[in-house]
């Protein structure tokens, strides 16, 4: 299905977790499905690295069902659509700027309150960095999170990931146009390294294998145009906001998992090199209600986003269907 134009909803001044203030904040969502009357149907999706809501707008209908459910996608901040560094709005980690998931909680709150008069979500579904939102949702507003869809996506970026987000940031930052505070043109080799790296863990070594074409065609063809589209600085922004995730804020990880109230589904992929199984087992043995899912399939992490697969849409959704009528 079509979607819907691109919605922006103003939050006025927001005060981040960091200590610095973006004035004029807004976050970009889109609405596929009604509301009903007593508005206890709106699932929640935020988005991932690099989404903007127009790109997951797929999962109604493969994966949740608009006639039943008012889908909700939201953007977080960095991402282009929602305030950015792009527009003016906010700085890098370079000025003292670090956007957390507890601030991406915090506007989608409002939004939901302000905009659909909407307290309780029977469900926030997230891939990866929307997966780091779910779990930062369910122990921030235990009371007001019924259930959890974590797609590829841990509570805490661990010390690999990590590894893998200084890679990324680096190979941008490297570049001749970087000015320590931003670029004065274009990251030409900076954004072909970058992107050159971001596909090397996306998917598995089986996946490349039976690309049909050279690693080299398959990442200018698909990957780099794809991040062109987004200013550096969105990127780098989104990247700090990955590097920071962790829900227990540096504390006992497995205390704050166990206060998550909502039933969770923790959806694996055997052959994610971002989010391993152990690391996402460890994850749903610490929640109280949770159960462990784990996808076989070639395309990696990328099988948490499987808009071309049908396959992997398939198990996603009887994941899905299964927790909403548990």
């Amino acid at each position: 299905m079509s979607a819907p134009p691109v919605q922006h909803f103003a939050l006025d001044e927001v005060a981040l977790r960091c200590g610095q203030r973006i004035p004029n904040a807004r976050i970009g969502y889109l609405q596929i499905g009604d509301l009903d009357a007593d508005g206890n149907n709106l699932v929640l999706v935020p988005t991932s690295y690099g989404a903007r809501p127009q790109d997951l707008a797929w999962l109604a209908g493969p994966v949740l069902d608009p006639e039943r459910y008012c889908i909700v996608i939201a953007g977080m901040f960095g991402n282009g659509d929602s305030s950015s560094p792009s527009h003016g709005q906010m700085g890098l980690a370079e000025q003292g700027w670090v956007v957390h998931h507890s601030d991406n909680v915090a506007m989608q709150r409002r939004l939901l309150r302000e905009r659909f008069g909407v307290e309780r979500l029977p469900l926030i579904f997230g891939w990866s960095m929307g997966a780091q939102q779910a779990y930062q949702w369910a122990v921030d507003h235990p009371q007001q999170v019924e259930r959890i869809c974590c797609v590829c996506g841990t509570s805490r970026t661990s010390p690999h990931n990590r590894l893998f987000l200084l890679s990324l940031r680096q190979a941008l930052t490297a570049d001749r146009a970087w000015t320590g505070s931003g670029f004065d043109g274009e990251p030409e080799q900076g954004l072909r390294t970058y992107a050159l790296i971001y596909a090397s863990w996306a998917a598995s070594q089986p996946f490349f294998q039976g690309l049909g074409e050279s690693v080299e065609e398959h990442v200018e063809r698909q990957w780099l145009p794809h991040y062109r589209r987004h200013d550096p600085r969105d990127l780098i922004a989104m990247l700090d906001t990955w590097l920071a995730h962790d829900v227990a804020g540096g504390g006992n990880l497995a205390h704050a998992l166990s206060s998550i109230q909502a039933q969770a589904a923790v959806v694996a992929c055997n052959r994610d090199l971002y989010f391993t199984v152990d690391d996402m087992a460890a994850d749903a043995a610490a929640i109280p209600a949770a159960a462990l899912h784990v996808i076989d399939s070639l395309l990696g992490h990328r099988a948490g986003n499987p808009h071309s697969s049908v396959p992997e849409q398939q198990q996603l959704r009887q994941i899905v269907d299964q927790l909403l009528d548990s």
